[in-house]
């Protein structure tokens, strides 16, 4: 990043953002994840110029969130309401633009109309429901059945009456945009609890919202994208704040929601085990604590279903956002692994993907076993924080905002420190790893984006340097 020796000012943050956000906004209109009948050829003029603006403004975003983050290390930070105030200009441009870095929420309204229609979104694929909705879902996941648990397919399945056609702005289906409403609720949601959370875990208001709120992240994947993250994070930190405030049946519920939005928000109940004991280090009562959760979940989770009469198969098809291309850690030593064999000529190759990312899960288990054995030190929220962090790194998917699940927590729960600063830097490196239509890029279009990145640079140095009270007067005089 740039060295930014200008005074740091939340106002000034926040128009910087508010430009980069809306540049982003204006290059997704021809590079972004668009309807199929939309999409220019990226090897097109409007595509070319679509992508250099839009990581133009993904450059600005970032480099006022980090900005914004110096004032808040500040002596002085911003005010909590500064903080969000901020949040939602940068997100408003982004509310209304084009879907960006993914075409997941297209997979979404797919699934919402296959339940619609009584299709058996566990066992089939969209491909099935046929029609130019389907059309629009990503090739590799037209034939994968939903992961998705009955909460979000319920709500999916409603999204498009939420906003009528006549409404939705230019360039965005009115379906999408009630999918991102669903998203953008999650992220209030987000925003309320996680101030509540820091302060039970003795955490700065604005250093959190800061690093769980404001976060690249957040607005690009959570706002931009409308992934069903941020419904589940939303869920799960209403439901730790009800189960640190003494409401642990309130908790249960609330997480056991958020785990039949996505399955990885069950960890939760962990938490909310040890704090129903009576005791952070879950000593005092756990096992009685601990089977009063499991009852409550389990009730919770067959009531839900009762309700929805989605059924259980999503408890089958927990590894379809493993595609064949993911570049996961162990999906990624899985195939350095395999060419090697294949190279030996020992025939093993296809076996050496799946090994690792048995081996993946294995690290994972370990890797969580070993911090609630810790919880006493770290406290139930840091140590789910460190577990669904863990399942991130380690797990056989990676997608950048599956990140957010543990950075959420970490922003609540982590002491000032190097987790924290790797938390920062990691989200803003994520951040870039996507093109805005989501799809891999090719080498053109890796140069737009270094090239739309640079210039962003340019400007900054170029604001930064103009603002500089040590330059000003050595101008004058040469102007005079």
């Amino acid at each position: 990043m740039l060295a930014l020796n200008a005074d740091v000012h939340p106002d000034r943050c926040r128009i910087v953002g508010l430009v980069g956000a809306v540049a982003l906004t204006a290059g997704g209109l021809t590079a972004g994840a668009l309807p199929v009948r939309d999409t220019p050829l990226p090897t097109s003029g409007r595509g070319a110029l679509g992508l250099l603006c839009a990581y133009f403004g993904l450059v600005l975003l970032i480099a006022a969130w980090w900005w914004l983050g110096r004032a808040v290390r500040s002596p002085r930070p911003p005010a909590p309401r500064e903080l969000l105030t901020t949040l939602a200009v940068w997100a408003a441009p982004l509310l209304l633009g084009p879907p960006l870095f993914s075409r997941d929420v297209y997979s979404y309204l797919a699934q919402g109309a296959m339940v619609d229609a009584r299709l058996d979104v566990y066992t089939h694929g969209p491909a099935l429901l046929g029609g130019p909705l389907a059309a629009e879902v990503a090739p590799v996941w037209q034939h994968t059945p939903a992961p998705y648990g009955p909460v979000f397919l319920a709500v999916a399945a409603r999204a498009a009456d939420l906003v009528p056609a006549g409404l939705a702005p230019g360039g965005v289906p009115a379906d999408v945009l009630g999918m991102r409403l669903v998203a953008l609720l999650g992220v209030v949601l987000m925003a309320v609890f996680l101030p509540l959370l820091a302060d039970r875990c003795g955490v700065p208001r604005p250093a959190a919202l800061w690093l769980g709120a404001l976060n690249p992240l957040v607005l690009l994947h959570l706002v931009a994208g409308a992934h069903n993250d941020a419904l589940m994070l939303g869920l799960l930190g209403a439901g730790l704040v009800a189960a640190l405030g003494g409401m642990p049946l309130r908790a249960a519920v609330l997480v056991t929601l958020a785990a039949l939005v996505k399955a990885p928000a069950a960890l939760g109940l962990l938490a909310v085990a040890a704090l129903w004991s009576g005791h952070p280090s879950g000593r005092a009562r756990g096992p009685r604590a601990a089977v009063l959760t499991c009852a409550v979940a389990l009730a919770t989770t067959g009531l839900v279903t009762a309700v929805t009469g989605t059924g259980y198969g999503w408890l089958a098809t927990l590894s379809t956002p493993v595609s064949p291309g993911n570049w996961s850690l162990t999906s990624g030593l899985g195939r350095l692994s395999g060419a090697l064999l294949d190279a030996a000529g020992t025939g093993l190759g296809d076996l050496a993907v799946p090994v690792w990312r048995w081996c993946g899960l294995a690290a994972t288990a370990v890797a969580v076993a070993v911090l609630w054995l810790r919880r006493a030190r770290l406290g139930p929220v840091y140590a789910l924080a460190l577990s669904l962090l863990a399942v991130f790194a380690l797990g056989p998917a990676f997608r950048p905002w599956y990140a957010l699940w543990g950075l959420f927590l970490i922003a609540a729960a982590a002491p000032d420190g190097r987790v924290r600063r790797w938390a920062a830097a990691g989200s803003g490196v994520l951040a870039l790893a996507l093109l805005p239509s989501g799809s891999p890029p090719d080498g053109m279009q890796l140069t737009l984006a270094v090239g739309g990145g640079a210039l962003a640079l340019l400007a900054l140095w170029w604001m930064f340097e103009m603002s500089d009270p040590a330059t000003l007067p050595s101008r004058t005089r040469t102007a005079s």
